[in-house]
């Protein structure tokens, strides 16, 4: 009876195992079917089109790891748009080639779905399209509106047009992040923060209601390097100068009752746009500029993603003849371990870095760094491979994108030279550790912890206080820690340990006062710091190599097949309740930026507790 009954569960599992994978083989199938169906239509770019710079996503250095088959699921069942990321080079390599396709006249900026970005970003973006311009293409911007991020690009068009009842969004950059202490002395959560660093306000949320002086002091240094930087760079393509930027509200309420309170007729005023259009009528400028399509309804034209996949091969292949600038990306939160991309992995990074070693056609690498850091740990891991590369005879060039401070400089500092944009930052050369325990909340409600153990140490547990003893270990070690990291950027940079902790205390630099204070070397974007890479290693002709994390073979054929075809738009799609998505998606928005600080303990998992971590960064970001 025994053995019927263990071999009818036996049965029911083997024939659930196997409709599962026979469903999910069957839906390749019809996807794979699809897409070949699909391959039918072509993308054809006619004479004298139009790029439309469609940018509907986030702007990354590298585009974080989905699940195929959880991607093609959620693309199935989602009800709302859900924009992927974008990758900057994919911009940039659109615009170039753009610029030398002949059949493209125009490029269209349409960013009403971009998010923000950093200044970094946008400054390569809006390099690409100066370059463009001078081959005597025009480029036309035209939303709705403008946020402040996509603004910026769009004040490099020859026009600027906006909807009659649009708006144009300047604020200026500002850091306001939420303070939890009153919230977690309610919950009677006790915290237990270590710090080195009079600047190091990473775990500011946790113990203060609002940001301390030294904070204050420190961030409208770097933000108003920022602005400054913002303002330079859009009046010196539009036609005003840095003191038609709206700073105070005095000025900005004569302005707008000068314009009756219409924000389309301000922005016409102030000179932010050069003409207030409808839709319609950019549509028919654009068609008397260069022919409607074959159907003769609107303009001719080709969007981002379908130009990309046509300038982008699918599958890149190595020329095993030449010798490599390797490119390795370390974007996200620095944390112990393997990560896929999007995150950075203390093993699955010096990975990356060690391939780079190991192959014999690279003889230099840029380590890309996007990040405020995380586990010392894993930062230790990550240099200790630089140091390796730096020993194999291959010069290391540390490429900062929009944010390289805390870890993100500790990765950065063996290199052989450190490069930033102007406006990256930086810094943060500070330690904290922090956990919380939750004694005083149990005994609350009525729970406790009591026991025996066999020494003082087996004692510690997140539902008992922690000892007073224990509690000087731990700042002992953290500012052991902070030592370390001192010791190493002086090593690194050729100064001493109290020249660095004079510009260290966790402080954030804006890059261009990082160079000033020898934390950084030169200025320049990520092809600056290629083009660096290869001077070290003494290259004149050379390829450029991105390293990425390997996938199974399994997983690869997923991701081609479902690459190619969207399981969604084979379904169809249900928009009836996109604007009741879109109040949940705002509600939700407010609770996650609630949330966040503490969400992010979660990747707090240092073996040893201790952290270097740039909480402006992270809101710069």
């Amino acid at each position: 009876m025994i053995a019927k009954v263990f071999k009818g569960i036996w049965t029911g599992i083997n024939f659930s195992r196997r409709l599962i994978l026979n469903i999910l083989f069957l839906l390749l199938v019809i996807v794979f079917i699809v897409s070949l169906s699909s391959d039918g239509d072509k993308i054809i770019v006619e004479n004298g089109s139009v790029l439309r710079l469609n940018l509907n996503g986030p702007i990354v250095e590298e585009k974080t790891y989905i699940d195929p088959i959880e991607a093609a699921i959620s693309d199935a069942t989602s009800n709302a748009e859900s924009p992927g990321e974008i990758l900057l080079d994919d911009i940039v390599e659109v615009i170039n080639e753009a610029a030398k396709d002949d059949r493209i006249s125009v490029i269209l900026l349409d960013l009403q779905e971009m998010p923000k970005a950093h200044l970094n970003k946008l400054k390569q973006i809006t390099k690409a399209l100066e370059a463009f311009k001078q081959t005597g293409k025009k480029v036309i911007a035209s939303g709705y509106y403008y946020t402040q991020a996509q603004y910026y690009i769009a004040a490099h068009a020859d026009e600027v047009a906006m909807h009659p009842y649009g708006s144009v969004a300047i604020e200026g950059f500002g850091m306001y992040p939420l303070y939890f202490k009153e919230a977690l002395e309610k919950l009677k959560v006790t915290q237990h923060i270590f710090r080195v660093g009079t600047f190091k306000s990473a775990v500011e949320p946790f113990i203060r209601n609002d940001m301390s002086d030294a904070a204050k002091e420190a961030n409208r240094v770097w933000l108003t390097a920022l602005w400054n930087e913002y303002k330079q760079d859009v009046a010196a393509v539009r036609p005003f100068d840095e003191s038609n930027f709206d700073e105070t509200m005095d000025v900005f309420l004569a302005k707008m009752t000068a314009a009756n309170g219409d924000a389309g007729q301000y922005a016409l005023d102030n000179q932010w746009v050069d003409t207030l259009k409808t839709n319609q009528q950019v549509r028919q400028q654009l068609i008397d500029l260069v022919g409607a399509d074959e159907k003769g309804k609107t303009f001719k034209q080709v969007s981002f993603r379908q130009y990309l996949s046509l300038v982008k091969p699918p599958v890149v292949f190595d020329n095993p003849m030449t010798e490599k600038v390797a490119v390795v990306v370390a974007r996200g939160t620095i944390v112990d371990g393997e990560r896929k991309a999007g995150e950075i992995g203390g093993d699955s990074t010096a990975a990356l870095l060690r391939n780079a070693r190991l192959d014999d056609k690279v003889k230099a690498v840029v380590l890309r760094i996007d990040s405020g850091g995380g586990s010392m740990f894993a930062s230790e891991v990550i240099r200790a491979e630089v140091l390796a590369l730096k020993a194999a005879g291959k010069p290391v060039i540390a490429s900062m994108s929009s944010v390289a401070a805390s870890g993100g400089y500790w990765i950065a500092s063996a290199a052989n030279e450190i490069w930033a944009a102007p406006s990256t930052i930086t810094g943060s050369i500070g330690v904290f550790g922090t956990f919380m325990t939750f004694e005083n909340t149990l005994s609350n409600l009525g729970v406790y912890s009591d026991g025996v153990a066999t020494t003082d140490m087996a004692g510690f547990s997140i539902t008992r206080p922690l000892d007073d003893k224990m509690a000087q270990v731990i700042q002992m070690s953290v500012e052991e820690a902070y030592g370390r990291f001192l010791n190493v950027v002086a090593d690194a940079r050729n100064m001493t340990p109290e020249q660095v902790d004079n510009i260290a205390q966790g402080r954030v630099w804006i890059a261009a006062k990082a160079q000033e204070l020898g934390l950084i070397d030169k200025l320049g974007d990520k092809q600056d710091a290629i083009k660096a890479a290869a001077a070290l290693a003494k290259l004149n002709h050379y390829d450029v190599k991105t390293i990425k994390q390997s996938l199974s073979p399994q997983q690869k054929m997923i991701q081609d097949i479902l690459g190619n075809a969207s399981v969604k738009s084979m379904l169809g799609s249900n928009n009836a309740t996109t604007s009741v998505l879109a109040t949940q998606a705002n509600l939700q928005s407010v609770v996650k930026r609630l949330s966040s600080e503490i969400d992010n303990l979660k990747d707090y998992n240092d073996p040893q507790g201790v952290y270097a971590r740039c909480l402006a960064c992270s809101v710069a970001q």
